[in-house]
């Protein structure tokens, strides 16, 4: 057994949980996908992941939310009001924790990918950054100055209310909370309801406008509010050809040139203002290893 030391990641989605262990520089050694289904069967499988890959150092978690991430709340790292069935009020760090007897790091799933792209991926330099998915949901993370964001709970970027033209979309929403907020307009989840297709086999070019209308929306209003210095867009949705190239050419139009700064005035600025995540789908693993490393003891 090597007693080199490890660090495990884990990025928990709806539908699977990708776990990861790392050597102290970042490279990836093991992998293995446990199926989501009840907590218990869920991490009883990560735990015996991990315990075949020890000696581990600590554990990094990004998963799906919402998540309680109130280090002093008696419901810390629980899964909060999930619509996920059976994952509802949860606790996921502390049976993680004491099975395998490891300090844990914990964040949602975008977070996670913020970080790691942040770290080792398209977010590389810069102090901030906000990472933005649009897949079968909307969730946004962000880094500033090393730090993820939080707040009252974490971004939940996806409920923010945005123009909806109901002349032009009179689809309702899909948002079971707000209806027309931006993932009830423009997730995955409302292309299908809207379209009567899933994104990925939709090749109507309406269809795709009104999404880059809608995320390029969404890119000015996280440019005002937080200010990056780039904007990430990764998740399914976005890995439509084309698409945020018509996301660059709206938003552009909507800054109106305000305020003066490079990526507002100059469209070839913005090719580098608004970019898709360089680590692909390995974003939020690398973050959820990084989560890990920044709980070491």
């Amino acid at each position: 057994m090597s007693t080199t030391p490890l660090y495990g990641g884990i990025e928990a989605g709806g539908t699977k949980w990708i776990c990861a262990v790392a050597d102290a520089h970042g490279h990836v050694v093991a992998t293995g996908v446990i199926p989501t289904t009840t907590p218990q069967e869920t991490i009883a499988g990560a735990v015996r992941f991990f315990q075949d890959h020890r000696p581990l150092t600590t554990l990094g978690v990004g998963t799906f939310g919402p998540v309680d991430l109130r280090t002093s709340s008696p419901t810390y790292g629980h899964i909060m009001a999930t619509p996920k069935p059976g994952w509802a009020y949860a606790d996921v760090v502390s049976p993680l924790g004491a099975a395998l007897r490891v300090p844990v790091g914990l964040d949602t799933d975008v977070n996670a990918a913020a970080l790691g792209e942040w770290r080792h991926g398209a977010g590389r330099g810069r102090k901030t950054i906000a990472y933005l998915t649009v897949g079968t949901g909307i969730g946004l993370g962000a880094v500033a100055n090393g730090r993820l964001l939080h707040g009252l709970l974490h971004p939940e970027f996806g409920h923010i209310r945005i123009p909806h033209d109901r002349t032009r979309d009179a689809f309702a929403g899909s948002c079971p909370f707000h209806g027309d907020c931006l993932e009830g307009l423009a997730s995955g989840e409302a292309m299908r309801r809207r379209w009567g297709q899933r994104a990925e086999n939709l090749d109507d070019p309406m269809a795709w406008e009104l999404e880059a209308e809608y995320l390029a929306h969404a890119v000015m209003n996280l440019t005002y509010a937080l200010s990056p210095e780039r904007i990430i867009i990764g998740g399914g949705v976005a890995k439509h050809a084309g698409l945020l190239a018509q996301v660059r050419a709206r938003a552009f139009d909507l800054a109106a040139g305000y305020p003066a700064t490079s990526v507002l005035t100059d469209r070839s600025a913005m090719d580098a203002y608004v970019v898709s995540p360089s680590l692909g789908d390995r974003s939020g693993i690398t973050g959820a290893i990084e989560l890990g490393m920044r709980c070491r003891p």
